[in-house]
């Protein structure tokens, strides 16, 4: 399997080029040449460890089938407590995905748990020596995950930049005490989009490559830019599918509709990327808050950043740039020539509008909506008043968007957090006064719910704070080089 560009579909790189790279030259998104079909048949007892094996072989060929072997058995193992992929009833057609059985709390953990053994086996592949670092922007999940996965490995140094006031308590708290000689975190002026658009300059700057050059250092991501965490997300969507028709919830080759939480768009592809493979998806749908510039994309085939930026209740999708959007745009166009000039005019001047044929495409697989502040509150409530189903902030967005999406196919919800990450929010909703604190309030939704907060976050408050540092956006360069 060769790897493309988004910007030029000339370039050739293996798999595991493409995951130590992270971007292509001028600032492309290596995407796979092809697409691998699934044995559905063969796939639907297997474990989520063996489906995930199965899976990433015909994205990773220059992996050998050991090392994918051993690297998702030690990944979805006992580190997700037996709950990787579970898929739970909420009611009659419809269904939560709970990706956040893993040790951050997060859907992030189903790659960033894996990717960092691929880096390393990647490096190995190709004979590289040199000492690889990593930048990460952030809107919240990511970073606590990627310094999960790469803390105290060898050869690898890791610097995460988040929008300062940003995140939630939790959010922040994870990443500011993670422990190891080998991260950095670093708090941005600005929103998510400003630290985004910094990382990415500094992975376009020949300058910074060539000073870190001679200290035998190369740049790379843990970003869903990178393939390598863009891959092991389209597994879940598989075991999702084969749970639903195991239950009788879906006749064997039937559609099932998927509704996701979406900011940056990656977790939303890898549902394009399964449904290409072969897998029985429906409708795609993209579930935005009130920063909805992917709702109003999908439906105009306009996209149009300059707008107001709201920071919300559903942090990890206040998000105005979503990267992962130009994959799909090369796939449904087949034009790296036309993406390069989308892109290059939404640098430029902060918008851009496909053509017809390209918007038909994707209206042929996705459709959108999003949901306010006010209305995810009122599906936390819904959902626990009426199906004793607690969800968090991210969630709510999505089934209240998943409602007014319908349609005679199963719908499955991507639930991409632990309500216990955005307690205060949560619990607000439930109508209950949330204290000040986080920790506080963790204990007061578990009395009200009587679901328990999972441990990592309950020991949060006890942990050292190491990292305090704010820096501007345009000092993500010299922090990058420090």
């Amino acid at each position: 399997m060769q790897y493309q560009s988004t910007r030029d579909s000339r370039l050739r790189v293996s798999a595991s080029e493409a995951i130590v790279r992270g971007l292509a030259p001028q600032s492309g998104l290596f995407v796979p040449e092809t697409f691998p079909q699934a044995d559905l048949d063969a796939w639907k007892h297997l474990s989520y460890p063996e489906l995930a094996q199965k899976m990433l072989a015909g994205f990773l060929t220059d992996y050998s089938a050991d090392f994918l072997k051993q690297a998702t058995e030690a990944t979805y193992g006992s580190a997700f407590g037996g709950k990787a992929g579970r898929t739970v009833k909420v009611q009659d057609g419809l269904y939560s995905l709970e990706l956040w059985h893993g040790p951050t709390c997060a859907f992030k953990d189903y790659a960033l748990q894996l990717m960092p053994k691929l880096l390393v086996e990647a490096k190995h592949n190709l004979n590289r020596t040199e000492t690889t670092r990593i930048l990460v922007a952030t809107s919240g999940d990511t970073g606590k995950a990627a310094l999960a996965g790469y803390a105290g490995l060898e050869g690898i140094e890791i610097s995460v930049f988040y929008p300062n006031a940003g995140t939630s308590e939790i959010q922040r708290l994870q990443m500011v005490t993670q422990t190891g000689e080998n991260v950095q975190v670093y708090a941005v002026e600005g929103n998510f989009d400003d630290a985004q658009t910094g990382v990415k300059r500094v992975f376009a700057d020949e300058t910074v490559a060539a000073e870190l050059e001679k200290r035998n250092i190369r740049l790379s991501s843990a970003n869903s830019i990178n393939w390598g965490r863009l891959a092991p997300q389209i597994v879940y969507y598989f075991y999702a599918y084969f749970r639903l028709a195991e239950q009788g919830a879906v006749a064997w080759g039937e559609p099932v509709d998927f509704c996701v939480p979406t900011g940056n768009f990656g977790d939303i592809l890898a549902g394009y990327y399964a449904k290409q493979m072969g897998l029985p998806v429906g409708k795609l749908v993209c579930a935005s808050n009130k920063n909805n510039v992917l709702t109003d994309f999908i439906r105009t085939g306009t996209y149009d950043a300059r707008r107001t930026f709201y920071k919300t209740t559903s942090p990890s999708m206040d998000i105005l740039i979503s990267s992962n959007l130009e994959r799909l745009l090369y796939h449904v166009s087949g034009s790296s020539e036309k993406v390069a000039a989308w892109m290059q005019e939404l640098a430029q001047t902060g918008k851009y509008t496909v053509d017809v044929e390209t918007l038909a495409k994707i209206q042929q697989n996705f459709a959108a909506g999003f949901a306010g502040d006010e209305e995810g509150a009122a599906e936390i409530r819904a959902r626990f008043e009426q199906d004793r189903y607690l969800c968090d902030t991210h969630t709510a967005v999505a089934f209240r968007v998943a409602e007014t999406c319908r349609s005679a196919a199963p719908m499955v919800v991507l639930s991409t957090a632990s309500p216990f990450k955005f307690p205060r929010d949560v619990l607000a909703a439930l109508g209950t006064q949330a204290p000040e604190s986080d920790f506080a309030a963790m204990s007061a939704l578990t009395e009200a719910t009587g679901e328990e907060a999972p441990v990592s976050l309950r020991q949060l408050d006890k942990l050292p704070v190491r990292f305090t540092e704010v820096i501007a956006p345009d000092a993500i360069r010299a922090a990058a080089l420090r």
